[in-house]
């Protein structure tokens, strides 16, 4: 027999619930845990400090303040492998560890060994000039910056720009959380997105990785700048009315020791599971031990830190794939078969352990938003907790990005099928939202392409100025980059993504600065400039976003109920749900379309997307209310979308 549905999932994270009541006096005490461990400044002046080291012999606590004496202020073992500090004022009142300096752990372990730990509770970081290793700072500014502006409301429609700060400038340098705010978000608001979706935000040591192999989870990058300036970068979006994200990588750790989590206490488990399974083959990190008490109170606390100190408004969480099952998906395929779901590969710690995270989530904040990197399809991933689903609000429609490169790929234009096409945008569970996407980072990185990049390559280093005639690859790269965009945008999903810069069809890839390229930042960049030079053609690319983003605030086809498909063959489709669109893919396709077939009640609001400007078709001019007339459709092998929307 096939188990179809594990029967007992509605209830495991309702027994931890249950456990976290008794032991700690609920989740809202458990999850403020970053209250009490690290360092913590007591009202009296008093500093305490707090870790969880069960595998150490002893714990002392060394830096600028005592000299950097290794054996001064050692720690009290408490019970359950907790140890505890308190370094009392100084005589005047002033803290005894200025704002600014440095510490570390001196771990102990039961083997002999003395090892030198950043704790992992910290909450700021830095990285000096000549070192390799990032040292834990003591960050208590005398007048840190104070929120003004409240979270806005959940959007009706979720319209993302997945951003990454350090790459945010035409300059090869890092950039900083001050030249996000100053520069960046002013475009992220005229382009009509309502979400930023921040990548790279919890501290790396690695910088090339991205942001996921994570060494400090509770410390913002120090590499841009200073955590004030972060909730300055939150609270001016905030007062654009634009939510922000964070990339939350709770999936896996950085396999550092000396500025990560990896052997804290000089075991091989203490955060993650021992052995093998506390490696991850593939990423060549540390994998969690979600069953375990105190790791619990760490992730969950960690979340609630981000919402709390920063005023995140959710998270997209990375890795959620690797974290349902005891294979990670390595080398597993995934057909939809329910048995592959309910089964002993499923992890169930990791299991609860999302399902906790997002009914705590959704229960302290009510607008909260949390999204779903996963690849596998898992029922339920987007369902409430209550139902036995893991309760995220949105799961990643990531099979959208695969169809449209295999498509550029492998495929003539006259060998598009629209089926294939419409099939796969609109191939998600019933019930569950989805955030589409027609690319993202992970198609910018090099080794792939950007959609601007597959379609008109080398032709963009000198065809894209509107002062010379367009040729035919920049003429048909530009029409498809943009009908593309617009039926992604339009069926792939409840929400849409955009990674930052891919809206005027950025040249090149991303590549951070690393040993392979001789430590170059010449591609960890976006060239915003390209966007405001007149006599660029990324200019219409760029105005084409805007105005997509635009036209969906105005009718919300994102939020509206699930589009219908009509006429629909291998050459061209007419969709239509509280709003009608005709793709063709032919040239010369004489598209007659009665709107009035379409629509039992209410009156035809004919719409056009500024088609002589945006999508630069040569179409015939609109009739009367009963549907527009689609002569000429564009150059050869160019997809057709001539938008049109139904006022009910």
């Amino acid at each position: 027999a096939v188990l179809l549905h594990d029967p007992q999932r509605p209830f495991t994270p309702l027994k931890q619930l249950l456990l976290l009541e008794e032991a700690e006096g609920g989740f809202d005490q458990f999850t403020r845990s970053y209250n009490s461990f690290g360092e913590q400044r007591q009202p009296d002046g008093t500093l305490v400090f707090k870790e969880w080291a069960p595998g150490a012999e002893a714990l002392f606590l060394t830096g600028d303040f005592n000299g950097w004496d290794k054996f001064s202020h050692p720690y009290t073992h408490m019970d359950f492998g907790k140890w505890e500090l308190h370094l009392p004022p100084n005589k005047d009142g002033t803290s005894p560890v200025c704002h600014g300096s440095q510490l570390k752990v001196v771990v102990h372990t039961k083997d002999g060994e003395r090892l030198y730990r950043i704790s992992p509770w910290a909450k700021y970081v830095t990285q000096q000039r000549d070192s390799v290793v990032y040292d834990w700072v003591h960050w208590d500014p005398p007048s840190p910056y104070v929120l003004k502006h409240p979270r806005p409301k959940k959007p009706r429609s979720l319209r993302i720009y997945e951003s990454h700060v350090g790459i945010a400038s035409p300059e090869g340098r890092i950039a900083s959380y001050s030249n996000f705010t100053a520069n960046v978000l002013p475009r992220i608001k005229d382009l009509g997105y309502n979400c930023i979706q921040l990548m790279a935000i919890m501290e790396h040591a690695y910088y090339a990785s991205f942001g996921y192999q994570i060494t400090s989870f509770f410390a913002a990058s120090s590499r841009y700048g200073t955590p004030d300036e972060l909730k300055e970068l939150i609270d001016v979006a905030h007062s654009m009315g634009i939510v922000v994200l964070l990339d939350m990588v709770h999936s896996h750790a950085s396999k550092n020791t000396e500025d990560g989590l990896n052997r804290f206490d000089g075991s091989d488990s203490c955060f993650f599971h021992g052995g093998s399974r506390g490696e991850h083959s593939l990423w060549d990190s540390r994998l969690f031990n979600y069953s375990s008490w105190e790791v619990l109170r760490f992730l969950l606390s960690n979340l609630r830190w981000w919402m709390e100190e920063y005023r995140f408004d959710g998270f997209r969480f990375d890795g959620v794939t690797s974290m349902l099952y005891h294979h990670h998906g390595i080398g597993s395929g995934f057909s939809g078969d329910y048995s592959e779901y309910f089964g002993l590969q499923v992890d169930e710690d990791s299991l609860v352990y999302l399902m906790l995270a997002n009914h705590i989530l959704h229960s302290l904040y009510e607008d909260c938003i949390t999204i779903a990197e996963d690849v596998s399809g898992m029922p339920a991933l987007c369902r409430p907790v209550t139902e036995g689903g893991c309760g995220f609000d949105y799961r990643l429609a990531m099979a959208v990005p695969d169809k449209w490169i295999q498509i550029l790929k492998e495929y003539k234009d006259e060998d598009w099928n629209m089926g294939d096409i419409i099939y796969t945008l609109t191939n998600r569970r019933y019930g569950e939202s989805c955030i589409a996407y027609a690319e993202s980072h992970d198609q910018a990185l090099v080794g792939d392409k950007t959609l601007a990049f597959w379609l008109m390559d080398k032709d963009m280093y000198t065809n894209m100025s509107a002062m010379v005639p367009m040729n035919p690859v920049i003429d048909r790269g530009i029409q498809l980059h943009k009908m593309i965009r617009l039926i992604t945008h339009s069926l792939g999903g409840e929400g849409y993504l955009n990674f930052m810069g891919n809206e005027f069809g950025h040249p090149e890839w991303l590549d951070f600065p690393r040993q392979g390229n001789n430590e170059s930042y010449h591609y960890a960049r976006r060239q915003f400039n390209l966007v405001d030079m007149d006599h660029l053609r990324y200019q219409q690319l760029y105005a084409f976003d805007r105005d997509m983003n635009r036209t969906e605030d105005k009718y919300g086809w994102l939020s509206a109920p699930p589009v219908r498909t009509h006429t629909h063959t291998h050459t061209h489709t007419i969709i239509h749900a509280i709003w009608c669109y005709m793709v063709s893919k032919y040239v010369t396709t004489d598209c007659h379309c009665d709107a009035q077939q379409h629509s039992t009640r209410g009156h035809i609001e004919i719409c056009p997307l500024h088609l002589t400007i945006t999508l630069r078709g040569r179409w015939a001019a609109m009739t009367d209310a009963r549907g527009p007339v689609c002569g000429d459709g564009a150059l050869l092998g160019v997809t057709s979308v001539a938008p049109w929307w139904i006022g009910i």
